[in-house]
């Protein structure tokens, strides 16, 4: 069906670029939510108003405030799909996440609110009428919800959105509670056993649970996550591929929203190449980087002395002294500054998370270290943290 609205609604979809596509599919997908959320809402307050069942009642404000939640979707893909401006340089791209935060504070309200209603049914229970048109009402729901599941969960995938997941996996609270509400009410029909309010808390549990999850899957780009490591491979893999470039460290993946990426990295070259060569090199690899992977690169040129044999040999040593401290440890910019009295060894050293040294701690044992290749050898070492795993 949302395939069938593509092809009606979105006008030229093949010709669109990426991220007017994305909008295109995530304000779809919110407007079909909407409408029907709200269409389940009305069929289900009729449903529990006519039963008295509190947890058929509350199942349909569920549906109401998902009506909410898929508006705030809407929104956020519309608000997302905004232009840079003089304010927000790198785009709006940000407000996606932020509407499935909100998505995921909306689910979690609903879980609390149906907790407290079921706790009152628990400690006051009421016999709950039932009809054939109920259970069918009930039963349709829950088709329509797994539909949605399916649906958003498919366009998610397909446009990489944690909005479009959060969303999805509220479709799924959904239909799980509402069977659970179905079963309830099949039980106190048949045993005459008033398992209403039981059922609700349990279904209130599973609500926050999956509030819980979806909040942290949107919250995690919001705070600064670690990038993808099949996306960290794919760019070191492109800038190795230049024989100019001998290593690549300190590199950033800043996320500004779906299709707004910027990197920043290292790139160490030969000290002895030609400088305009070099300079046109990395600028062919910041632009293949950003036709190939659609994000923005910023490149800093790092000379390394690479012939002469003896920056090369204490290189190779210092290089396994440091692996003795921790065997993730790794050295780069490297470089040898004699002097008539000692020779400082310059370098950086990356430590990277759950090392169980300080960075103080790590430079004073890699001064150690150092000293025991000679005497005359201190080390002047810089202390990087990795942001990439």
């Amino acid at each position: 069906m949302i395939e069938l609205l593509a092809r009606l609604f979105i006008r030229g979809r093949d010709a669109l670029a990426p991220s007017a596509l994305r909008r295109a599919y995530g304000q779809l997908c919110g407007a079909v939510g909407i409408g029907l959320n709200l269409l389940l809402f009305a069929v289900k307050f009729f449903a529990g108003s006519v039963s008295g069942s509190i947890a058929i009642t509350a199942d349909a404000f569920n549906n109401l405030s998902d009506a909410g939640s898929s508006l705030v979707t809407l929104l956020g893909f519309r608000l997302a799909g905004r232009k840079p401006d003089p304010e927000h340089p790198f785009g709006h791209g940000r407000m996606e996440y932020i509407s499935g935060l909100v998505v995921s504070g909306l689910i979690l309200l609903m879980g609390v609110e149906l907790g407290k209603s079921s706790l009152g049914k628990i400690l006051h229970p009421e016999e709950v009428a039932s009809s054939p048109l109920v259970l069918v009402i009930l039963a349709v729901s829950i088709g329509v919800k797994l539909y949605m599941f399916s649906y958003n969960r498919a366009v998610g995938k397909k446009i990489h959105s944690t909005a479009m997941d959060a969303t999805a996996m509220d479709s799924l609270s959904d239909a799980v509670s509402t069977a659970a509400v179905l079963v309830a009410t099949l039980v106190g029909q048949f045993t005459g056993l008033m398992i209403d309010g039981w059922v609700g808390l349990l279904v209130a549990l599973f609500i926050l649970y999956s509030a819980y999850k979806a909040a942290k899957e949107t919250l995690s780009p919001l705070l600064g996550q670690t990038p993808d490591p099949e996306f960290v491979r794919h760019i070191q893999e492109i800038v190795l591929s230049y024989p100019e470039v001998q290593n690549v460290h300190d590199l950033i993946v800043h996320d500004y929203g779906p299709g707004r990426v910027i990197i920043s990295l290292h790139a160490e070259v030969s000290a002895s190449g030609n400088l305009l060569q070099l300079h046109d090199v990395i600028d062919n690899i910041e632009h293949r980087l950003q036709k190939e992977l659609g994000c923005v690169a910023v490149i800093h040129m790092d000379p390394i002395v690479t012939d002469d044999p003896e920056t090369q040999r204490l290189r190779l040593a210092v290089a396994e002294k440091v692996k003795t401290i921790d065997p993730r440890l790794t050295i780069h910019d490297f470089r040898m500054v004699p002097g008539p009295s000692h020779t400082n060894l310059i370098f950086d050293t990356v430590v990277p998370y759950g090392v169980k040294l300080d960075r103080a701690q790590v430079q004073k044992r890699i001064a150690e270290l150092v000293r025991q290749l000679g005497e005359q050898y201190f080390a002047v070492v810089q202390i990087d943290n990795s942001y990439v795993l």
